[in-house]
């Protein structure tokens, strides 16, 4: 890992309508640290359609400007943290902020370009259709352990920032550990979240490490998947690919029953 460096991100998305809260991410800020403290660089989505499909009435423009002036502010050093933090204090309504986030890279100029095919390639959805595509496959794993008699025994929601770095949002739905392995389970909706997967695919390779260090166990994760995906879908199958580069394993609602048994022998309820 020495030749790998700690860097600090955050995504910035468009909300036009804090009611309905459909947003779309339209850039991301990355910083170095370290040897890298020089670098600070912005990148926005280049395909404006995904915006203006919530927006008809979006001023690009303005966006893009907005872009041009971050950049230039990020370039002064000597005036950058306070220009961070006044945008983390100020920007709550149309332009919104996810908190700092880090990740290790290599160089943070391929890191950037890595974070911006996360989350800048495709739309960010309404966060309500979101939850109900992901809420429907997590209740599905939920009631189907249930019936196997092991949900009370197992591990749930399980924050991965001990593994990987202090901030990181993710937490993976529930997971066992028999004969020294932590199988987990997390529900990923292809169907409207494919962001969802790439970031579980970005984040797992130090989970397994975190778990290896701290918890000296092997760690395997399985992806829960809508049941009937379009297998033509050419977004679907590169967020398959990634996860299976990964090394994800990836089942099906359908699957769960044979999951769940197989959790019950493994844990001998």
């Amino acid at each position: 890992m020495s030749d790998r460096h700690q860097l600090g991100f955050f995504v910035l998305r468009y909300v036009p309508n804090l009611v309905t809260d459909e947003a779309v991410n339209i850039g991301l800020v990355l910083i170095g640290s370290g040897e890298d403290r020089a670098f600070a660089e912005v990148r926005f989505r280049r395909d404006w359609r995904a915006v203006q499909c919530i927006d008809p009435q979006a001023d690009i423009e303005m966006l893009q400007a907005l872009e041009r002036e971050i950049r230039t502010r990020l370039g002064d050093e000597t005036e950058r943290d306070v220009f961070l933090k006044r945008m983390q204090d100020s920007f709550s309504n149309a332009v919104q902020l996810s908190p700092m986030q880090t990740c290790l890279g290599e160089a943070p100029e391929r890191e950037l370009e890595n974070l911006a095919k996360i989350y800048l390639d495709r739309a960010t959805r309404g966060g309500k259709r979101l939850a109900s595509g992901r809420q429907r496959i997590v209740a599905a794993m939920h009631g189907a352990f249930d019936r196997a008699g092991v949900w009370e025994s197992m591990m749930k929601d399980i924050a991965v920032e001990k593994y990987t770095f202090k901030g990181d949002p993710l937490r993976i739905d529930c997971a066992y550990r028999p004969n020294g392995t932590i199988k987990m389970f997390h529900a990923v909706p292809l169907a409207t979240d494919i962001n969802a997967a790439k970031v579980l695919a970005f984040s797992y390779p130090q989970i397994v490490e975190g778990i290896a260090r701290d918890e000296h166990a092997h760690a395997a994760l399985t992806a829960v998947v809508e049941d009937n995906l379009d297998r033509g879908d050419e977004a679907i199958l590169f967020a398959l690919a990634m996860m299976g580069r990964s090394q994800i394993a990836v089942a099906m609602v359908a699957d769960m029953p044979q999951i769940a048994e197989a959790a019950r022998q493994e844990m001998r309820l």
